[in-house]
């Protein structure tokens, strides 16, 4: 690329923090070291790397940079009785004493702060434009829709931030996600990223970083970009990203650790030249059309396996690819659905309102305002687990809590829950699961569960019906009492 060519987004931002370019070019080059603005801390991938420090002797670089909380072994009931589980409480305690020997600030259990490390960062105001933001967690690309380029890492990484504040890393490539049109109601920002994973595939974003362009992407609020960034890493990217804009001055303002004053005037004309310039060159370039699209499912065990919702079960031998239909095949047989049923049949044990994907009040909200004067279908456990201990207060402010309870809902405390079997939070061998979380792997939630990614809305009328829905399939509460 040549100097006076324009600069994607991605790349000003990577620009902005290189410590030491690397020699050499193409294949050859040598990584770039790249500096760390903010680094998040959690239980599971952090002991590692605060013993690496203590056995070289290191302290930690810039403790004012880090931040940890707690929330992948954390429990969402009775948070005020000692952790049973005895891996889970020797995660957490490890947290709590490295925290406390290196210096980092952290919101345990019980802090009106905690919660999931990909909802906390935003709502305190430490993720901002520009920043570069790293966590041992892959979903740290959720962080990238203000336009920062955040990633995550691994724990050998984790330690060499801890004791340098940078990353010895090579460029990425970018890809232009193109979402432009509409959406229609019950159709929202999960919906736009599960069709894009099922159109470029979950190996589709390797060595990329996305960046999510078009009219219907510059329409959603920052909790919707925040969805859609977080799966980013479902699609195989290093990072998702959208450009800051209006919205996003709008939702950072006034936050605990914003800039105010003339700081805040400031970095608010720095973000604003935080755009893909008009002649940069994207190295690939995918287009979605928001008109078109429909609330998606997923049917198999992997997020790119997914459909839209009023679609059947697919037939893997009609897929071309001989490698596609094994792995459909293989999907069908753990999933225990065979070809051809209507998703719409599907019959479901548990719904799983949570996580970094879907938990932030936006998605509350949603969800409730589809459940309120309707009943839960008995046969159906729901569990409403909000992203962090602050969204939690103010959904009880609004009587969301209220609204959930009353329809038969299990009402928690904040936490990674049900999208991941590291919690007491799990599904049993054989259960099937619409889940707002973000992977659907095998065993995810839980040894032999069986999971269905979805929307908010989509989870509260499956759970009203029993069967995948999405609130087109719902009678009007008025119909329903006649």
């Amino acid at each position: 690329m040549g100097e006076t060519q324009g600069k994607t987004l991605a790349e000003k931002v990577w620009n902005a923090h290189v410590v030491k370019r690397g020699e050499g070019e193409g294949a050859a080059r040598r990584p770039d070291l790249i500096y760390i603005d903010l680094h998040l801390v959690h239980e599971v991938t952090s002991p590692q790397a605060f013993e690496g420090l203590r056995l070289a002797g290191r302290q930690l670089r810039r403790p004012d940079l880090t931040i940890a909380t707690e929330d992948h072994n954390t429990p969402t009931l009775e948070i005020d009785k000692p952790i049973a589980d005895p891996t889970s409480r020797t995660q957490i305690e490890t947290l709590r004493a490295n925290c406390q020997e290196f210096g980092v600030r952290l919101h345990p259990l019980g802090d009106a702060e905690q919660g999931i490390v990909h909802v906390v960062g935003p709502q305190l105001g430490l993720t901002q434009p520009g920043m570069t933001v790293v966590c041992g967690d892959s979903h740290t690309s959720t962080h990238g829709a203000f336009g920062a380029l955040a990633m995550g890492i691994g724990t050998s990484e984790v330690e060499h931030v801890m004791a340098t504040q940078t990353l010895s890393l090579k460029p990425f490539k970018t890809m232009a996600i193109n979402v432009d049109g509409q959406l229609r109601d019950g159709v929202s920002a999960k919906d736009i990223i599960l069709a894009v994973i099922a159109k470029i595939g979950t190996g589709g974003g390797q060595g990329y970083v996305l960046e999510y362009r078009g009219s219907a992407i510059e329409a959603l609020s920052m909790e919707a970009r925040m969805t859609i960034c977080n799966m980013s890493i479902e699609a195989g990217a290093r990072a998702g990203m959208i450009a800051p804009d209006q919205t996003t001055f709008e939702y950072v303002q006034g936050r605990p650790h914003a800039p105010s004053g003339a700081d805040w005037d400031a970095a608010v004309e720095y973000w604003k030249t935080l755009v893909t310039d008009a002649d940069a060159e994207f190295d690939a370039e995918v287009s979605i059309n928001a008109n078109e699209l429909e609330p998606f499912v997923t049917w198999g065990t992997n997020p790119g396996q997914g459909i839209s919702l009023s679609e059947s079960v697919p037939d893997p031998e009609a897929m071309g690819d001989e490698n596609e239909a094994y792995a459909a095949r293989r999907a069908l047989e753990y999933m225990d659905l065979a070809p051809g049923t209507p998703m719409k049949d599907i019959r479901v044990d548990t719904v799983f309102l949570g996580s970094c994907t879907n938990s932030r009040m936006e998605d509350l909200r949603a969800a409730a305002d589809v459940i309120r004067g309707q009943r839960k279908d008995p046969n159906v456990r729901m569990i409403v687990v909000p992203g962090s201990a602050r969204v939690r207060l103010e959904a009880e402010a609004e009587g969301l809590d209220r609204v959930f309870t009353e329809f038969g809902a299990e009402w928690r405390f904040a936490g990674c829950s049900m999208c991941l079997g590291m919690n007491p939070d799990q599904l049993e061998p054989g259960e099937r699961c619409a889940s707002t979380s973000n992977r659907n792997f095998e065993g995810r939630q839980g040894k032999g569960g069986r999971t269905h990614l979805v929307s908010p809305v989509v989870a509260a009328a499956t759970a009203i019906r029993g069967t995948l829905s999405s609130p087109s399939d719902l009678a009007t509460p008025a119909a329903a009492a006649a």
